[in-house]
C-alpha cells in the first residue's frame, strides 16, 4: 500500500509518500511567510497553500519516482489547526482524490506527529511531549485513546517563545535565535507556572518583555525563558510517567529541534531508569509524511473507506477525542 498525505494546518504545505513498510518516498514541502511583520495571518497562509498545492505535489511524486496512479490511499490533516488553512488543504485534498479515484482519509495533526515518532525512533509505548507553535502537550496511550496529561492553558511553547522574540526585534522564528542567546546568559527569576498538571506561559512572556524594556541583558532572559518553561515541562513530563508508570520518553513537534530542552528531558528520564527519544529533525515540524503515515495505518484497518462529500474539516479536535482503530 502507499499512501500519500497532505499537511496544511498551519504556515506549512507539505505533501509526503509512504509505503506499508514504513519507508518515506518523498516529504516535500513550502513554508508561508508572511507579507509584513511576525505571525500567520490565515487567510495569506491559506491562499499560499493553494498557490504551491499543485507544484508540492509534482515535485513529491517525482521524488517519489512514482505517479498518481500508483497511489492507493490519499489522507489529509483534518485538524486541529487555522480553519481558513484546512479548508484549502481539504480542498486539494479532495480535488485529487475525486479526480484520480482514490479514496480520501481525514487525520489527527497532533496524533500524526506521535505516530511519526513512533515509527522514526523505535519508541514503544511513551509518554509523549508534543512541543509546537500552536500545541504544547504531554500525551500517553492508556485504556485505547491518547490521553492528554498536560497542556498549555494559554500559549503553546513554540508560540510563546516567537512572541517575546517578536517584542525584542528578532529574526523569525524566534526559537532558534533564543537558544543561541541563552548559551551567553545567566538566570534571573521569571514566573513558574504550573497549575496541577497544566502549563501557563502567558505570563512568563508578559515578564520577560517587561525585563527586556527595563534593559535586563537579552541573553540573560533568553536563558531565564529556556530554563523556566523547560522545566515545568519537564516537571508535567515527569509526573506523567509516575502515573502511568511508563519508562519511555518521545519528544516531538517543532521545538523539539531545541537541545537545552532535548537535554533536560533525556537527564530526568535516564535518571529514573528509562530511555529518551527525539523524532529526527526532517520530521520534528510540520509534514506530509506523517500525514501519509497515519493514514496508512487507519487505511490498513478500514472495511470501508469514508464518502468523499461527507469528509470535512475539523478545526478543534482534540488529540483525546481520537477513536484509536490502528492500535
Amino acid at each position: 500500500m502507499i499512501v500519500l498525505g497532505i499537511e496544511g494546518t498551519a504556515h506549512t504545505f507539505g505533501i509526503g509518500i509512504v509505503d506499508e513498510n514504513g519507508n518515506v518516498l518523498a516529504n516535500v514541502r513550502d513554508m508561508y511567510k508572511p507579507k509584513k511583520g511576525w505571525g500567520i495571518n490565515p487567510s495569506e497562509a491559506a491562499e499560499h497553500h493553494r498557490s504551491v498545492s499543485e507544484k508540492i505535489l509534482d515535485l513529491a511524486l517525482k521524488k517519489a519516482k512514482i505517479s498518481i496512479s500508483d497511489v492507493d490511499v490519499i489522507s489529509f490533516s483534518q485538524g486541529p489547526g487555522l480553519p481558513p488553512c484546512l479548508v484549502e488543504t481539504m480542498k486539494f485534498s479532495k480535488s485529487i482524490a475525486k479526480k484520480n479515484k482514490k479514496p480520501l482519509i481525514g487525520v489527527n495533526h497532533c496524533i500524526s506527529h506521535i505516530e511519526i515518532g513512533l515509527l522514526k525512533t523505535g519508541a514503544r509505548d511513551p509518554i509523549t511531549v508534543y512541543t509546537s507553535g500552536g500545541n504544547t502537550q504531554i500525551i500517553g496511550f492508556v485504556s485505547g485513546r491518547y490521553r492528554v496529561f498536560g497542556e498549555t492553558l494559554d500559549k503553546a511553547l513554540g508560540n510563546a517563545l516567537d512572541t517575546f522574540a517578536r517584542e525584542c526585534g528578532l529574526e523569525m522564528p524566534g526559537g532558534p535565535k533564543i537558544e543561541e542567546l541563552a548559551k551567553k546568559g545567566k538566570y534571573v527569576e521569571l514566573p513558574y507556572v504550573v497549575k496541577g498538571m497544566d502549563l501557563s506561559f502567558s505570563g512568563i512572556v508578559t515578564d520577560a518583555i517587561r525585563k527586556f524594556k527595563q534593559r535586563v541583558p537579552i541573553e540573560d532572559i533568553c536563558y531565564s525563558l529556556q530554563e523556566t518553561m523547560f522545566a515545568m515541562i519537564t516537571e508535567v513530563t515527569e509526573r506523567a510517567l509516575a502515573h502511568t508508570n511508563k519508562n519511555e520518553v518521545l519528544l516531538t513537534g517543532g521545538v523539539a529541534a531545541n537541545k537545552r530542552l532535548r537535554k533536560m528531558l533525556k537527564t530526568m528520564v535516564e535518571d529514573r531508569g528509562g530511555r529518551f527519544y527525539t523524532v529526527p529533525k526532517d520530521f520534528a515540524g510540520d509534514n506530509g509524511a506523517m500525514i501519509a503515515w497515519l493514514g496508512l495505518l487507519i487505511a490498513k484497518k478500514l472495511k470501508s473507506f469514508p464518502n468523499l462529500e461527507s469528509i470535512d474539516i475539523n478545526p478543534y479536535q482534540r488529540t483525546d477525542e481520537v477513536e484509536i482503530i490502528w492500535k
